[in-house]
C-alpha cells in the first residue's frame, strides 16, 4: 500500500440499523457488525463505516461530500428514494457529468454522479 492514500471513512448514524439496511437496499453494499455501536462496510472502492451518535454529516456544516459512481444515475436515484433516502438536490449537470445529493436515514448527505 502506498503511505499516506485515503484508506478509511467513517461516518455517524443516529439509527444503525435503519442506516445499514438503506444502503444495503439502495447500494447492495455489505457490512460487518463490531457491536451494538458500529456497522462496517467494505468492497466499495473504499472501506469505512458508522459510529452510533446524534451529528450527521453534512455539506451545510462544512463536511467533507463523499461521492459514489453510478452508470445510470437515474435509476441509481430511483433505488436511493425507494429505499427511504431524501433527495436534497436533484440530477444537475456540472463539468464532466451529472450529480444528485440525498440524505441517508442518519441524515449523512452524500452523492451520486455518472459521467452519461
Amino acid at each position: 500500500m502506498t503511505n499516506h492514500q485515503i484508506n478509511y471513512v467513517e461516518f455517524p448514524a443516529r439509527d444503525l440499523n435503519a442506516t445499514k439496511q438503506f444502503f444495503i437496499d439502495a447500494f447492495e453494499w455489505e457490512f460487518d457488525d463490531y457491536g451494538p455501536d458500529y456497522i462496517a462496510f467494505k468492497k466499495q472502492g473504499i472501506e469505512g463505516g458508522f459510529f452510533r451518535a446524534e451529528q450527521a454529516s453534512s455539506t451545510d456544516n462544512g463536511a467533507a461530500l463523499v461521492v459514489l459512481f453510478a452508470v445510470n444515475l437515474e435509476a441509481t436515484q430511483q433505488r436511493v428514494e425507494q429505499a427511504g433516502g431524501k433527495i436534497v438536490q436533484a440530477i444537475f449537470d456540472f463539468p464532466g457529468g451529472r450529480r444528485f445529493h440525498f440524505r441517508e436515514p442518519s441524515g449523512n448527505e452524500l452523492a451520486v454522479w455518472s459521467d452519461q
